[in-house]
């Protein structure tokens, strides 16, 4: 296939299973991370697929860490897959200012400016994907998470824009909206509350990882040229 795919956040839960299915289905695969380095170092050593470190949350990381996943997979990213977050839950009456704005910029931000780093050369060869995982949350809000939600919400907008500047270069930018995915995250959620949780989904239970990782690979394919500015529910059926 010869398709360069970056999946920042790539290494653990949603990220790593998008990060398996890609290298699966035939594209090169670089796998971004911040922490954890013994985690990364494991992943890499059992899929096979580099991991490269760098905080998404600054630009100049970004455009060098890019620069390196560029040489060492011998081009340029073909594919964006923008999957990093974290969440700092709060109500905002009592929520600290520098949680909100590490949310903001951790999951906003970087979106920004990961496709800064890689748009000019998609763009020169007129072929990109970029997929931005945003939430259900960013659609519907959470109590408690004015600031994931804010940010969420912040990439349905970006997406659609980035989408209508760069369609006429055949680059697409699709957004997808998970629902409540079974990690490690939500694994750490009491019983009680998971319970209360999958009332609320009509498929009564939460998604899987791979079904993440498939609207993913839907998104990627050359065959899903006509599809661009959009936001793929993947949510069990909750809030339509």
């Amino acid at each position: 296939m010869g398709r360069i795919a970056l999946v920042t956040g790539g290494t653990r839960g949603i990220g790593g299973g998008i990060s398996r299915a890609l290298k699966e289905a035939g594209y090169s695969v670089a796998a971004n991370y911040h922490s954890g380095i013994e985690m990364a170092r494991e992943f890499c050593d059992r899929t096979g697929i580099p991991v490269f470190s760098w905080d998404v949350s600054n630009y100049e990381s970004c455009r060098k860490g890019t620069v390196a996943v560029s040489e060492a997979l011998g081009g340029t990213v073909d594919i964006l897959v923008n999957n990093a977050g974290i969440t700092l839950d709060g109500m905002l009456h009592k929520m600290l200012p520098e949680d909100w704005i590490k949310v903001i910029t951790t999951n906003l931000n970087s979106v920004f400016n990961m496709c800064r780093a890689v748009v000019n050369p998609m763009r020169e060869k007129k072929f990109g994907r970029i997929i931005n995982l945003s939430s259900v949350n960013g659609l519907k809000g959470q109590v408690g998470q004015t600031n994931y939600s804010a940010a969420k919400a912040g990439i349905v907008g970006f997406t659609k824009s980035l989408a209508l500047e760069s369609a006429s270069k055949n680059i697409t930018v699709n957004a997808i909206a998970p629902g409540y995915i079974s990690t490690d995250m939500t694994e750490a959620i009491p019983a009680d509350v998971r319970e209360k949780i999958c009332s609320g989904i009509p498929v009564g239970r939460f998604g899987r990882v791979d079904e993440i990782a498939q609207a993913v690979l839907f998104l990627a394919d050359d065959r899903s040229s006509f599809m661009t500015g959009t936001v793929l529910s993947v949510n069990g059926g909750q809030y339509l």
